[in-house]
């Protein structure tokens, strides 16, 4: 696969950060998060073209996982925790 540019990286960190963010449970949806962020600010300077797709490749799996998860966690209904706030009616 050739080198990603700068924008796809970007755009495939925003599509990470929007699925996550679609986790009905707080500690899964900031788990989520944490993850995703710590893992591109840990590899914010890697230039080997080679790592970087594979780290590239590794980002679209954990995508198809976040997807297939939520959709999974919407199946089932979950108690809100004390630090959520309440839905506006």
């Amino acid at each position: 696969m050739a080198s990603c540019s700068r924008t796809q990286v970007i755009s495939l960190y925003r599509m990470l950060v929007k699925e996550s963010k679609k986790f009905s449970s707080y500690n899964y949806r900031t788990y989520a998060l944490r993850r995703v962020k710590d893992g591109f600010r840990e590899n914010l300077h890697v230039d080997n073209p080679k790592t970087l797709d594979t780290l590239i490749n590794e980002a679209r799996e954990n995508l198809a996982l976040i997807k297939r998860q939520v959709s999974i966690g919407h199946l089932y209904s979950s108690q809100r925790t004390v630090v959520e706030k309440e839905p506006h009616l």
